[in-house]
């Protein structure tokens, strides 16, 4: 059984700076693709950045590109989203999930809320 458990959300004013964290319990770490959701008040919830089990490749949503950055430890079962530049749009519950390579996102952490003050 894979579990995830996210931390580091917080409140942090626009312009600020914030890192997630996502520790992933279980011996397979290394062998899932790792990613970054969120999900706002009355929104669906969106993809914001993956990474690969040797973080090789990355993903970004546009709205990410230039600001967050993913990064894993596998040597740590930790992932992480760090995000810089932060705006009011980026508050929400950010959720960590993984994934097989080709598989779907099949194991989901309980969320961490992040919010951005104008």
């Amino acid at each position: 059984q894979v579990q995830l458990v996210e931390s580091g959300g917080g409140l942090v004013q626009a312009g600020g700076s914030l890192r997630v964290s996502c520790a992933v319990s279980g011996r397979t770490f290394s062998s899932y693709i790792m990613g970054w959701f969120r999900q706002a008040p009355g929104k669906e919830r969106e993809k914001v950045a993956s990474i690969s089990w040797n973080a090789g490749r990355t993903y970004y949503q546009d709205s990410a590109k230039g600001r967050f950055t993913i990064s894993r430890d596998n040597a740590k079962n930790t992932v992480y989203l760090q995000m810089n530049s932060l705006k009011p749009e980026d508050t929400a519950v950010y959720y960590c999930a993984a994934a097989r390579d080709g598989g779907s996102w099949s194991y989901w952490g309980q969320g961490t809320q992040v919010t951005v003050s104008s």
